[in-house]
């Protein structure tokens, strides 16, 4: 009988296992394309992106590409993952007929739709300590250590596979830092108030009478 416990080591074959992992980043890279194309992505963006993806091992895409649709969660909208796996089933197989068998498998079938979304769906979450707030990512690792009053991560659109700073509050004042796990501050803690705009420049800031516009990056423009 197949059992979560008994999987893996007695039913997988390893080397099947890896063939199917590399045909389903594949596929999962595809629909990454194709939200940055149906998002108005140029082709030179989506070239660019196949160029940093082509540049990682299978580990690192699959971990790229969890952290992107982490930050990117309108493109879980539209994504079927019954079609990736079939997709890279199908890929993997010989013949029809083994497409088939392999298929009607429901119980392999479901686990490998399990471990797939264990892979992609990795989701950061926030954490209290001491009535402050920090950041941890689906491992549990601290991305950002519980030492802000506020924190909010911008769910936008971007079309790369950058690192978003975070809107945090310290004493009283709004600032952007990176959940890098080293607290690096991009926009100094001295603003009123920031806020996320739908569109690049993200962050608008509000110190005293004075409005501005803060990039990804942290360079500020009025």
């Amino acid at each position: 009988m197949i059992t979560p416990e008994n999987f893996n080591i007695n039913y997988v074959d390893k080397v099947e296992e890896l063939e199917i992992d590399k045909f389903v980043c594949r596929e999962m890279q595809r629909q990454v394309r194709r939200y940055i194309k149906g998002m108005s992505g140029s082709k030179a963006i989506m070239e660019l992106f196949d160029q940093k993806m082509a540049r990682l091992s299978l580990p690192e895409r699959e971990e790229a590409i969890a952290q992107y649709l982490d930050l990117n969660r309108k493109a879980l909208d539209g994504l079927d993952f019954k079609i990736v796996l079939t997709r890279a089933i199908a890929n993997y197989c010989d013949t029809f007929d083994y497409l088939m068998t392999f298929i009607k498998d429901k119980r392999k079938w479901a686990k490998y739709l399990e471990l797939i979304k264990e892979k992609y769906i990795r989701p950061h979450e926030l954490f209290e300590e001491n009535g402050l707030f920090g950041i941890k990512d689906w491992k549990g690792n601290v991305l950002i250590p519980a030492h802000y009053s506020f924190l909010r991560t911008p769910y936008v659109y971007v079309d790369d596979l950058c690192m978003m700073p975070v809107i945090a509050e310290l004493n009283g004042k709004m600032g952007l830092l990176l959940p890098d796990g080293h607290e690096t501050v991009l926009a100094p803690f001295e603003y009123d108030d920031i806020s996320l705009r739908s569109e690049p420049p993200f962050f608008e800031a509000i110190k005293g009478d004075n409005h501005y516009l803060i990039n990804r990056y942290g360079v500020v423009s009025k």
